[in-house]
């Protein structure tokens, strides 16, 4: 796994840069849930939770990741929710309101985790199993279509709950920004999935034969 030797810093300090983040994130709860904030609170949490599944995965069914991919992973969800934050450098706005290209950058991230699932997953099925056969070409291709589905499933649940809270007058845990930011938004999760395709056998090719492995172990039994 070459993530650390890229990011040029250890994999102790990768480390700590994930319990930073994640006792911000907590931070955050705590501080949400005293306001009664409670699309901070959802967002922040959520992401708090998925910080801590690699250890969880790894506990329950030694699925280990390198820590390059925690710090992937914790960062993506970190940036989505202190986005929502409102911060006194924004005149106490938030990022995602602040800077234009903030959403775009967590979308990338985003669809970058959903697109490394779908190949981490698939490679271990077509590892475990010959009726499974995916050329180079059509992984590529078949990781695009997934993320472009996933994206559109997703913008349309923000529009379902923006519109959800509007009509009961409740907080707004997702914000749909129009049309326009909707199409950018798609073009984003594309980005993110061009880099896993070209990226993903050099940094999640180990995960999958791991998965691969659990899947082999059990028909075993």
């Amino acid at each position: 796994m070459n993530i650390r030797r890229r990011l040029g810093i250890s994999p102790a300090r990768q480390a700590q840069l994930v319990r930073v983040m994640q006792l911000i994130l907590a931070a955050t709860v705590a501080l949400a849930v005293l306001y009664g904030e409670v699309g901070i609170i959802t967002n922040a949490g959520i992401a708090l939770l998925v910080t801590f599944l690699p250890a969880l995965l790894e506990r329950r069914y030694t699925l280990t990741m390198d820590v390059g991919i925690v710090l992937w992973i914790t960062t993506a969800m970190f940036l989505h929710a202190i986005g929502t934050v409102p911060l006194p450098f924004f005149d106490f706005s938030s990022a995602y309101s602040s800077l234009w290209w903030y959403d775009h950058v967590t979308h990338a991230l985003s669809s970058s985790l959903v697109a490394g699932v779908a190949y981490a997953t698939t490679r271990a099925l077509e590892e475990h199993t010959e009726y499974i056969s995916m050329p180079p070409a059509f992984t590529f291709v078949y990781l695009l279509l997934f993320i472009v589905a996933f994206g559109v499933v997703w913008e349309l649940l923000e529009f379902l709950i923006a519109e959800s809270a509007a009509a009961f007058g409740t907080a707004q845990v997702l914000t749909q920004y129009g049309l326009e930011d909707t199409v950018l938004d798609l073009f984003y999760d594309v980005l993110g999935g061009v880099l896993v395709a070209i990226f993903a056998t050099a940094h999640l090719t180990d995960i999958s034969d791991q998965i691969a492995a659990r899947l082999d172990a059990r028909q075993a039994r």
